[in-house]
């Protein structure tokens, strides 16, 4: 077990690359902040030549991989954060120097237990992408098809364990605090964090996400997802199928090859929809160097290390949300809020409504442009406080990904409108999953499930409930009212009364005899 030594030490070297960078004078400043915590801020800074403009980003960065992820992470967190730290925080794209050939070599021998010639016939040492937990090379099979292999770091996954040790020691330690910081529930966020990373260092894991969704995608046209190569994917190397296509945050070369723009934008929107309320499993990591489009003008996704679910009841409430939000119906998402236990029963549902009617009115009626589920989401952070609503762990990756989903479309169309483009679809899903007929649908199999499971019912019942034997019923015993005795009595009595049954059994055998 880690000792508190090393944890404090390692925090305070974190701290001071995040003094150095700025990174630190939000929580200096914000009055919310636990005086330790600003005390120790403080202690981190000294003697450091801070940037006027604090450069989050790059302070993560610097510390290394695990920092990077978790930043990726606080980026969808504005209320813990501030909006400005959770703007910058959007920057990290995973960008690191790749690792020498010799180690990729190694990595993908020792995993197959065969020399890379066996597996492919060509591959080209310089990466196409280096990450914090992987990098890409291109190869080509010894069956000619050409293909993307992405390769664990040596020795991130030890680094990655260490990391988050850490990591939940502060959050707990944070928590003991109360107050505003328990609020936020650190120690499940981290939780939640540590569970997504555990997916990413499986590339196995990466691969079954990678083929899930591209089986409920495939009534979805014209989005597509690469093909994997499993005789030659194990937990540390991923094979996939190559694509060649223009990366989306590429807008004059998507628009050079004759794309529209504005229809890519409206079919990314609805894709992440029905992959996060039709489906219920999203690629959570639909950042612009995530995704491209292929000279068919398709869109194809890659990097499918962060997975999100959600069940079908909470999908519902989203999108009933969402939906509510579109059309201005404040009571109705008040009410889902009170319903889905996000804020305690002691509030009133029309105060409120009245403060989400503070947040969604004033983007109505607005240039597209100016319409932001970013913005949005901003709001409904700021009201949490007010309303004593904890932290959702289960809903952080769906809020950064609409972040980013957001972002990526609005590069693409600027005057996208996102209410717009995503009413239809919700509209559409809410009447076929909560309409008449969708009711009726589910009352029938529900009913039917039940009567299938009325002869196991019935089985049970009789083994618990068995006919009577031969012998008959006994009488009706009278209740007893028994000496209360302490902990030292009771063996006494058990004792005692062993012995009198001893003796009376010896006295009825020797009257038999």
């Amino acid at each position: 077990m880690t000792s508190h030594a090393t944890h404090l030490w390692r925090l305070l070297k974190w701290g001071r690359t995040l003094a150095r960078y700025g990174a630190l004078r939000g929580i200096e400043r914000d009055p919310l902040t636990p005086i330790a915590v600003r005390r120790l801020a403080r202690l981190a800074r000294l003697g450091a030549r801070v940037p006027r403009q604090p450069r989050y980003a790059d302070a993560f960065q610097a510390i290394g991989p695990a920092a990077i992820k978790l930043g990726q992470t606080l980026a969808t967190r504005p209320d813990l954060v501030g909006e400005a730290a959770a703007s910058d925080l959007l920057r990290l794209q995973d960008a690191l120097p790749p690792v020498p050939f010799a180690q990729i070599r190694l990595q993908i021998e020792q995993s197959f237990g065969r020399p890379l010639d066996a597996l492919y016939s060509q591959f080209d040492e310089v990466p196409v992408g280096a990450a914090s937990i992987a990098q890409v090379h291109r190869a080509t099979t010894i069956e000619g098809r050409d293909v993307a292999v992405k390769v664990l770091r040596p020795g991130v996954i030890d680094q990655f364990s260490r990391d988050i040790q850490t990591y939940e020691w502060a959050a707990a330690h944070l928590e003991q605090l109360g107050g505003e910081v328990a609020r936020l529930r650190p120690r499940l966020i981290i939780a939640n964090f540590k569970r997504w990373t555990a997916r990413e260092l499986d590339l196995r894991r990466e691969a079954a996400s990678s083929s899930e969704l591209a089986e409920a995608m495939q009534a979805e046209p014209g989005y597509t997802i690469p093909q994997i190569d499993w005789d030659r994917t194990s937990g540390r190397v991923l094979t996939m199928e190559w694509i060649d296509g223009i990366k989306i945050a590429d807008r004059a070369a998507i628009v050079a090859a004759g794309h529209d723009t504005k229809a890519i934008a409206a079919r990314l929107v609805n894709a992440f929809l029905r992959q996060a309320i039709a489906e219920g499993f999203f690629h959570a990591d639909m950042h612009q160097g995530n995704l491209f489009v292929k000279a068919n003008g398709d869109i194809v996704a890659i990097d499918f290390g962060i997975m999100g679910r959600i069940d079908r009841r909470a999908r519902t409430w989203l999108a009933e949300i969402l939906y509510g939000l579109i059309t201005g119906n404040y009571r109705r998402v008040a009410e889902i809020h009170f319903e889905a236990q996000y804020v305690p029963a002691h509030h009133d549902v029309a105060e409120f409504a009245t403060a989400l009617r503070a947040v969604g009115e004033p983007m109505r009626g607005k240039p597209a442009r100016e319409l932001s589920v970013g913005g949005m989401l901003d709001g409904l952070f700021a009201i949490t406080r007010d309303f004593d609503m904890q932290t959702q762990p289960h809903l952080l990756l769906l809020q950064k990904t609409m972040v980013m989903v957001e972002g990526v479309a609005t590069a693409l169309d600027p005057d996208i409108n996102m209410w717009e483009t995503s009413g239809p679809y919700v509209k559409e899903w809410l009447r076929s999953e909560l309409g008449p007929e969708a009711k009726a649908a589910d009352a029938l199999i529900e009913n039917w499930r039940t009567l299938q499971r009325l002869p196991d019912l019935v089985r049970r019942i009789e083994e618990r409930y068995p006919a009577r034997g031969a012998a008959p019923p006994p009488p009706p015993l009278p209740t007893v009212r028994l000496i209360g005795v302490g902990a030292g009595w009771k063996y006494a009595t058990v004792a005692l009364l062993a012995t009198v049954a001893g003796a009376a059994g010896a006295v009825l055998l020797m009257t038999v005899a």
